[in-house]
């Protein structure tokens, strides 16, 4: 049985950049939003289910068309709730075959954006948490280009604040710089480690 290692984090905080860190050390990871955006392509299971929802979310191809689906969610505060009881569970599926495929590996990751917001992190075995201070992820999320200042805080606002994450959590991940980041890794990791050999 493999140790169930959260790994989570607030928007522009990092995560992405840390999974890869813990990806490349060898541990299998479950990519939450990498699923979601499999499950969108034309003719898989979230976008035949966004369509029925949402038709006008869906482009001409059949794949979902992710800025509609913000523009949405932006203007009816029940759209993402819609959308999440539609796609969840097709997420959690792909999840639970990822754990099948890998329990023979010692430590697997779950990336997950949401992971206490879903009560996902009492299914793992221990969380960590990626965090810079506020006024770095602003610049971060918005140096992408992808979103408008309001999309940023709607966002924000349906996300567990940083401080309330960094509060449950196992291990905590600064991610001010590369070189912090991949240190605490190497951290957990060892940690971890540590009390599978006690």
């Amino acid at each position: 049985m493999s140790f169930i290692l959260g790994l989570t984090g607030s928007i522009g905080m990092g995560k992405s950049t840390t999974a890869q860190m813990f990806a490349d050390a060898g541990l299998p990871v479950w990519d939450a939003d990498a699923t979601v955006h499999r499950l969108y392509q034309p003719g898989q299971a979230a976008a035949l289910a966004i369509g029925a929802l949402f038709p006008t979310a869906i482009d001409a191809d059949g794949s979902v068309n992710r800025a509609t689906l913000r523009t949405l969610i932006q203007g009816d505060s029940t759209v993402l709730d819609r959308l999440n009881a539609a796609v969840h569970p097709l997420v959690a599926a792909d999840r639970a075959a990822f754990l099948a495929a890998n329990e023979a590996a010692g430590i697997v990751l779950l990336d997950v954006p949401l992971l206490y917001e879903t009560g996902l992190d009492t299914a793992c075995d221990a969380v960590a948490v990626v965090s810079a201070p506020a006024e770095v992820q602003r610049d971060r999320v918005l140096a992408r280009g992808a979103m408008t200042e309001a999309e940023f805080q709607t966002i924000l606002a349906r996300q567990l604040p940083d401080a309330e994450k960094r509060r449950r959590a196992t291990y905590i991940i600064p991610t001010t710089s590369l070189e912090a980041a991949r240190r605490s890794v190497k951290d957990v990791l060892a940690d971890i480690r540590r009390t599978q050999d006690a």
